[in-house]
């Protein structure tokens, strides 16, 4: 596989262009759904369909490909446009089996996951891979009215699901996480929850509640969690994590108190880091062999540009 560079983190680069005010129109989807430029990007349940069979893997599909794979039920997504082609890029959450797909060595299913922290792909095809990846969960989900029950179907290129029935519309979820490195001076606290890695240490992060802003729930998640309470909170930076649909909102807060009160239903550990100490830990040169999450993530890039002493 051909490596490619995360710039700054993996699944933040969409280039699309979405013109969402078309999808209404069911006659200009389908003219560009038909067209002989257009590309399928196909998701067998968490899996997208790669083909394996260059020396560069590819998740853009031809029709044809699609229109073995696909049954007339599976239901299909506008993604968006290529900004440079203007060749039009959807998705579809297909029914073929695993050995259906993989029978000719052609074509492999790889977890998006997998294909971030390898870098095979660049990184705006895993900024594609993110938005089809949220999308299918969706429709795999929330395939029924959540106010009477009844069968809904999916409209606005894939944008919305109405229910004949009751005549609920239903839109695409998207969860929002506060992520958050606290610093104290010289030093940032990182803790580990039991999901982790052996030896990874990472920023705290939790769901934003309703009625709540980003800041207080940094203040909140921090708080619950280690017993810190934080004073300023600015934003960072952000970024789509299809697992299945969460969009981490990066940020940093300054520490009010040192004492530590970790919660061991969410922590293993929890601790005060000096700042060398943590680049030690980026280099992979700590004495106890404790590392920080890989750079696919925010985390590691909320902890890399504090290190480095960006403001």
């Amino acid at each position: 596989m051909s490596q490619h560079r995360f710039e700054p983190f993996a699944y933040a680069a969409n280039p699309l262009n979405r013109l969402s005010e078309h999808r209404g129109d069911a006659e200009w989807f389908e003219r560009h759904r038909n067209s002989g430029n257009a590309r399928f990007v196909l998701f067998s349940a968490d899996r997208p369909v790669v083909d394996v069979s260059g020396k560069e893997l590819n998740i853009f599909h031809e029709r044809t490909l699609a229109n073995e794979f696909a049954a007339a039920s599976d239901e299909t997504v506008l993604l968006g446009f290529r900004p440079q082609t203007d060749a039009p890029v959807f998705s579809v959450q297909i029914s073929a089996t695993e050995e259906e797909i993989e029978k000719n060595n052609a074509f492999k299913l790889i977890d998006i996951r997998s294909l971030a922290i390898q870098g095979a792909l660049p990184p705006e095809d895993l900024g594609i891979l993110a938005q089809a990846r949220a999308l299918g969960h969706w429709h795999m989900t929330h395939g029924f009215c959540s106010r009477c029950g009844e069968k809904s179907v999916m409209t606005q290129g894939g944008y919305r699901r109405d229910c004949s029935n009751c005549g609920g519309l239903h839109f695409p979820r998207t969860d929002p996480v506060a992520i958050m490195l606290i610093t104290d001076g010289d030093n940032c606290l990182l803790g580990r929850p039991p999901r982790l890695a052996e030896g990874v240490y990472s920023t705290l992060a939790g769901f934003i509640e309703p009625g709540e802003t980003v800041e207080d729930a940094v203040r909140r998640e921090v708080f619950e969690e280690s017993g810190i309470k934080v004073g300023k909170v600015a934003y960072r930076a952000s970024q789509p994590w299809p697992f299945p649909a969460s969009l981490m909102i990066g940020c940093r807060g300054e520490a009010l108190s040192r004492d530590i009160a970790m919660d061991e239903t969410e922590l293993e550990d929890c601790r005060w880091f000096s700042r060398g100490e943590v680049r030690q830990m980026m280099a992979g040169e700590h004495g106890e062999g404790k590392i920080i999450p890989p750079g696919i993530s925010i985390a590691h890039w909320l902890i890399r540009e504090w290190v480095e002493g960006r403001s």
